[in-house]
């Protein structure tokens, strides 16, 4: 049984202004790729997963979770 990994590829397309295409490109993979990990159709291997951080400059942690990320908009829970 796989479990889900959750990503914000598309939050961070989407505010870098990147098309699917041309973050394909940049990782070398097809671009229907971009879209089944977007998703949550395909898991990426490690390797692409890390590619990936790197090609936005940020952790892997920020793009992939095994948790869902919050609602953008959505009120934040406190902790006691």
């Amino acid at each position: 049984m796989s479990e889900a990994i959750y990503n914000r590829i598309a939050v961070l397309r989407a505010e870098r202004g990147i098309s699917r295409r041309d973050l394909a490109d940049a990782l070398g993979v097809h671009y229907q790729t971009v879209g089944y990990l977007e998703r949550g159709e395909y898991n990426p291997s490690l390797h692409l997963a890390l590619r990936i951080a790197r090609f936005f400059e940020v952790s892997v942690e920020v793009v992939f979770s095994t948790e869902p990320f919050p609602r953008i908009g959505a009120p934040r829970q406190e902790v006691a």
